[in-house]
């Protein structure tokens, strides 16, 4: 049995229309990206403490925090962001979370990303040794435009910073819109590193997104290899529907529904049961 989770924020910057929504779908656990139209990050403790006391009254949890870390550019400051880093592990431990997901940094546009491989694996050291140090996992989502865009650099990230602590969220459409086949090129490398799914799909003729199973994402695919090899983890939706911006996405309780439908046929259609 996988477990549904989902980044409430694209639903609205509502809180409690988050929670209504995901209710309404049987989600009860949170990728916590932000409420109010506020980042994770931005949220001060009075507001962490509100969103807190609202999910206890209504059984919710939060699998993981969407932090933003990592999506900078590798030529920012990189000792200023590890302020906020700071905050997501505070945030994590407020809310017992068990994964921080993280991202590989925004390369120069026109340069080579092997240019800047070492600062890269020196700034991910930096982030995986602190996150041991916390007991917290970090999951790296494969991005466009980050240095971890590609399977392959994916895979070098995560054997160069080895650690239990390190793992992947592995998102299909992210990879579709990088020009990378999900199942047939980038599974078999990330396999044995996927601690965490984010259904996302998309096309490669244009890369819009689409539900989980209408695009060139393998989503099926995907799901069904994952429950052969005994996944009984978080599955996060991230539909992507009406918008999407580097760091966040939008679409709204009606596409919601829509998106959290096509990932539960899949679902059905594979076997799997899912809380």
């Amino acid at each position: 049995m996988v477990t549904l989770t989902a980044f409430a924020d694209e639903i609205s910057a509502d809180f409690d229309l988050q929670l209504d929504t995901l209710e309404q779908e049987g989600i009860k656990h949170i990728e916590f990206r932000g409420a109010w139209d506020k980042g994770v990050l931005q949220l001060d403790d009075e507001a962490l403490d509100h969103i807190e006391q609202k999910m206890a009254e209504r059984g919710f949890k939060i699998s993981s925090i969407g932090s933003p870390i990592g999506k900078i550019k590798i030529t920012d400051d990189f000792k200023a962001h590890l302020s906020d880093f700071e905050r997501a592990i505070a945030v994590a431990k407020k809310f017992k979370a068990p994964f921080i997901r993280i991202f590989s940094f925004f390369i120069p546009e026109g340069e080579q990303p092997e240019a800047y491989r070492d600062e890269v694996m020196q700034r991910m050291q930096v982030l995986v040794t602190r996150a041991e140090e916390a007991g917290i996992t970090l999951l790296h989502e494969n991005e466009k435009h980050i240095y971890g865009d590609t399977a392959e650099r994916c895979l070098e990230l995560l054997e160069t910073c080895h650690s239990s602590r390190f793992r992947c969220a592995f998102d299909p459409a992210n990879f579709v819109q990088c020009g990378v086949k999900p199942f047939a090129e980038a599974f078999p490398l990330l396999s044995p590193y996927i601690d965490y799914l984010h259904i996302k799909d998309a096309r490669f003729a244009d890369q819009s997104v689409t539900p989980a199973g209408e695009g060139d994402g393998d989503v099926k695919a995907v799901l069904q290899a994952m429950k052969d090899k005994g996944y009984s983890g978080f599955q996060s939706l991230e539909p992507h529907l009406a918008q999407a911006g580097p760091y966040s996405g939008f679409t709204g309780p009606k596409l919601f529904k829509v998106a959290a439908d096509a990932l539960k046929k899949l679902l059905k259609d594979i076997g799997e049961d899912w809380q």
